[in-house]
């Protein structure tokens, strides 16, 4: 019998992914170039056939289900991500409420796929087009997820447009999330059953 949490910690685990990019490069001005394609690739496949397709494949979400698995098992968590992923999941519920904001950002992702599909995600002029998709839309709800780390690299332009990327991307998962079923009581009640969802997905 399969378990009901399959699909949403993959939803859950591609949002603590991209967000850990953002606390890394907050931090030290520097990301994994695989894994923010990962996360970025997702932005673009908002019909995707499943889950996985929207990630392109499990193996990709490898570091965030194992993030996800400390943090369910009470092991090593940095408390900032967590307040960082509750903060998205939050503008998640704001960003479904104004469908102004929504439609443009489809519209915004829409325009901007071709050029992703030709250049790759992570091209810098992509990531640029991805944070004023994020400025002109999320950024513009209230109140704004605050990203801190190190005043040097959050006052570079590059590195600013990084974080904004990837904060789209994390919305993107914290959408999915939502669409299948998620909800912050699951964090609470069925710890166990998300373990164990998890963990059959690092196999």
């Amino acid at each position: 019998m399969s378990n009901p949490f399959d699909d949403r910690v993959l939803a859950l685990a591609g949002l603590l992914q991209a967000l850990a990019q953002v606390r890394r490069i907050a931090d030290t001005g520097q990301s994994d170039t695989a894994v923010v394609q990962a996360s970025l690739d997702s932005v673009f496949r908002i019909d995707a056939i499943d889950t996985v397709a929207v990630y392109g494949q499990v193996d990709l979400l490898r570091p965030g289900l194992r993030q996800l698995r400390d943090y369910l098992a009470n092991g090593n968590k940095d408390e900032t991500l967590g307040k960082l992923a509750l903060a998205v999941l939050q503008l998640e519920r704001r960003f479904q409420r104004d469908t102004v904001v929504a439609g443009k950002l489809q519209a915004g992702l829409l325009r901007l796929a071709p050029q992703a599909q030709a250049q790759g995600s992570t091209h810098p002029d992509v990531i640029t087009e991805l944070a004023k998709i994020y400025a002109d839309t999320l950024g513009t709800l209230r109140p704004r997820v605050m990203v801190q780390g190190n005043p040097h690299y959050l006052g570079q332009a590059g590195v600013v447009a990084e974080i904004r990327a990837l904060l789209l991307a994390a919305l993107r998962s914290a959408v999915l999330w939502r669409q299948l079923g998620g909800s912050l009581w699951d964090l609470v009640f069925q710890r166990r059953s998300m373990a164990a969802a998890t963990d059959a997905r690092l196999r």
